[in-house]
């Protein structure tokens, strides 16, 4: 058996203790690791332990980045009750500062043999990350559905909010309430869900004022913090709107415009993004661009139920609609 774990080490790149560690189902080995190794078992015309398990059916991972967002609670809430409704179970990984990343919620999900998992707001909607982690799963026929975000040549299954629509229909309403210096706030351009909002405002300016709009912008932080920091810039350029990419950043947008003795909607208008709990109910209640969160989870649940039954597609990408709430944060231009 020693010289067996040799030769699997040797032909995996990997360790023997790692070999081992694989061989008996046992956590803390990478996706990358796991792969190898059972790729050199095969190569080398062994077969599998009969001690390694088929799948736990019906157990599923639900990895979100957090749940202090409201946005993301209510995808794990949509995400849970409609995979349910196809016989799974999920086991929640929430990926915190404190906490454990995704790459060490698949490590676990694996070493539990889930039958598949949903990534929502992962890694996957990250431009710079290394996509290997994904091929991987691919290579092992994880099933698994990527939620807001896509892996181009995946193939897998990738359900998102429209969100280039999303900002072009801030744009429109904001517009049509006579503005003209709007701005836009939002997160890092690293991630594609930025850049695609990023690129729906700046054609909607374009569309609006010409060559060279679309010029006041800010990245900052997901957050309240951000969304304040960014706004205080944007109104120091002369914005009297502002497009935000999310609803947190939004409310840091209308405190950085009192701080300023400014009011909300009567000297500044704020527009939000994902609709989330409770944003009806803040002082001014939020206009905002709601994402479609009860369609995309319940076609996400659909899509990792058919790829679990062999009856998957070949993957893509899949827009979804988003909705304009109008309410009270969202009035005419000042004179």
């Amino acid at each position: 058996m020693a010289a067996r774990l040799d030769e699997i080490a040797r032909q995996a790149g990997v360790s023997k203790a790692t070999v081992s560690r694989v061989l008996n189902e046992r956590p803390g080995v990478s996706v990358r690791a796991r792969t190898a190794v059972m790729a050199a078992i095969e190569a080398l015309g062994y077969e599998r332990p009969s001690t390694m398990r088929p799948r736990s059916f019906g157990l599923v991972g639900l990895i979100v980045p957090e749940l202090q967002n409201p946005i993301f609670a209510l995808y794990a809430e949509v995400i849970e009750t409609n995979l349910a409704r196809h016989g799974f179970t999920a086991m929640l990984g929430t990926m915190t500062p404190e906490g454990s990343g995704e790459d060490e919620y698949v490590g676990m999900l694996l070493d539990r043999k889930v039958s598949g998992i949903v990534f929502v707001s992962g890694l996957h909607a990250d431009t710079r990350i290394d996509r290997s982690r994904y091929d991987d799963l691919a290579r092992q026929r994880v099933p698994f559905v990527l939620v807001n975000g896509q892996v181009p040549g995946l193939g897998v299954p990738s359900l998102s909010s429209d969100d280039a629509l999303a900002a072009r229909l801030a744009v429109r309403h904001l517009a049509g309430l006579g503005h003209r210096r709007i701005g836009f706030l939002s997160g890092p351009e690293r991630y594609s869900t930025v850049q695609r909002r990023l690129a729906g405002f700046r054609l909607a300016m374009r569309r609006l004022a010409g060559p060279g709009a679309g010029d006041l912008v800010e990245l900052a932080s997901f957050d309240v913090g951000g969304g304040q920091s960014g706004a205080a810039r944007l109104l120091d350029q002369g914005a009297t709107a502002l497009v935000c990419g999310s609803d947190l950043m939004a409310l840091g947008a209308i405190r950085a415009a009192r701080r300023r003795g400014l009011r909300v909607p009567e000297d500044v208008s704020v527009v939000g993004a994902d609709d989330s709990l409770l944003m009806a109910f803040t002082d001014p209640a939020l206009t905002t661009v709601r994402q479609p969160v009860l369609a995309i989870g319940a076609a996400a649940a659909r899509a990792l139920a058919d790829q679990v039954k062999g009856r998957g597609d070949d993957g893509g990408e899949r827009l979804f609609d988003p909705e304009l709430v109008i309410r009270d944060s969202t009035g005419p231009c000042p004179p």
